[in-house]
């Protein structure tokens, strides 16, 4: 049997992230994607919030996180969210994809890619 999962897709925000002192002085788009990973069974049988992973609970986490926080790399950022995702109880396995718009020349976006299990921060 498969693994169920909450699919939050393009989360876009406005994050400090960078290297470069003129990456630090102005806020830019930050694309995310999380995938999170439990046993949405209960919520399926009983149709209560309180059986399942709240999903705007960890998202409400992930903008707090990006407002208050300014890392300089794309992993460490997320390397923080996947640790969010991973503080709710019914969380097993976190994806995140973190994307910088526009950061290089002739690309779409470049981002990193983590999956990260609640032992890894255990």
């Amino acid at each position: 049997m498969g693994e169920d999962r909450i699919i939050i897709k393009d989360l876009l925000l406005r994050g400090i992230i960078g290297i470069n002192d003129w990456e630090r002085e102005k806020r830019q788009d930050i694309l995310i994607n999380i995938t999170l990973y439990g046993d949405l069974r209960p919520a399926g049988a009983s149709d209560d919030i309180a059986d399942t992973i709240n999903y705007r609970t960890v998202t409400k986490n992930v903008i707090k996180h990006i407002e208050e926080n300014e890392p300089f790399t794309v992993e460490a950022l997320a390397e923080s969210i996947a640790r969010i995702c991973l503080s709710e109880a019914r969380v097993k396995r976190a994806l995140v994809r973190v994307e910088k718009p526009g950061a290089l020349r002739f690309a779409r976006s470049v981002g990193v890619e983590i999956e990260r299990r609640a032992e890894d921060f255990a």
